[in-house]
């Protein structure tokens, strides 16, 4: 991880009509590393992946994604920036008439001008990666389980090779097995790859396991950002009552030895 960053949002102003979301929000997320965002519900995790996604504009603020402000660019400057990285909505959002074969090569025809032989080849070596099967490559979304799903989510999201990744919830639904293996599968990406990731999650498993920092939301803004054995120490009342179930303290004693 460096020092470089690749997002940088300045006095985030969100409004849902009178509803403030986030009030002079701040937030890096640097090259190469893991930022986990979590917080109580309400808190506006969701509302801010999808302002770097350009998908809610803001009220107020900057939003800067590999230097570029996203907020007001043009669509062709945006769609420069959205090629260089990739999403994994919480609902997968596979095309369910398309096979995963074709739903891993759709990015590759859409944003690039490879043959139709390079790009299947692309596709394969991407369900590879995301740990599939090729026996899965001709099956339809609803053929799949599950984590299988997921799995295929992750392909079509590194398709295009992509910097940063965003995660929203990549392990909701998932028994722990499964879960864990997904988490080892992201690790093993974001290293081979060299990845930066952004995740929103609950999973207090993958927060531990996963992330080098963690933004912690509250108050219409990131009220701390730090490594989780630093976060869970923080004296706040949101913080310690996020953390400090009975799960949050079976799941930390886990991590703090040894697990």
């Amino acid at each position: 991880m460096s020092a470089e960053s690749i997002i940088t949002i300045q006095g985030l102003d969100t409004y849902f009509g009178d509803h403030c979301v986030h009030h002079d929000l701040d937030l890096n997320v640097y090259r190469g590393e893991v930022l986990g965002i979590v917080g109580g519900s309400g808190s506006g995790k969701t509302t801010l992946l999808r302002e770097m996604l350009a998908l809610t504009r803001p009220a107020k603020g900057s939003i800067k994604i590999f230097g570029h402000e996203i907020i007001h660019a043009s669509l062709n400057t945006l769609l420069s920036i959205q090629r260089r990285w990739g999403v994994l909505f919480q609902q997968n959002a596979l095309f369910s008439s398309l096979t995963l074969l074709e739903n891993v090569s759709f990015p590759l025809e859409e944003h690039t001008q490879l043959n139709a032989s390079t790009i299947r080849d692309l596709a394969r070596l991407k369900i590879s990666m995301a740990g599939l099967p090729m026996d899965a490559a001709n099956q339809y979304p609803s053929e799949l389980s599950g984590g299988m799903q997921k799995r295929a989510g992750l392909a079509r999201a590194i398709a295009l090779d992509p910097e940063l990744l965003f995660l929203d919830e990549p392990t909701a639904g998932l028994d722990p097995n499964t879960a864990a293996g997904f988490d080892e599968l992201i690790l093993n990406l974001q290293s081979t790859m060299g990845l930066t990731i952004v995740m929103v999650t609950h999973d207090l498993d993958s927060l531990w396991k996963v992330t080098n920092r963690v933004a912690f939301l509250g108050n219409q803004k990131v009220m701390f950002v730090d490594p989780m054995p630093l976060l869970v120490k923080q004296a706040d009342e949101q913080i310690q009552a996020f953390f400090s179930g009975p799960r949050g303290r079976v799941v930390q004693e886990g991590y703090t030895h040894g697990n």
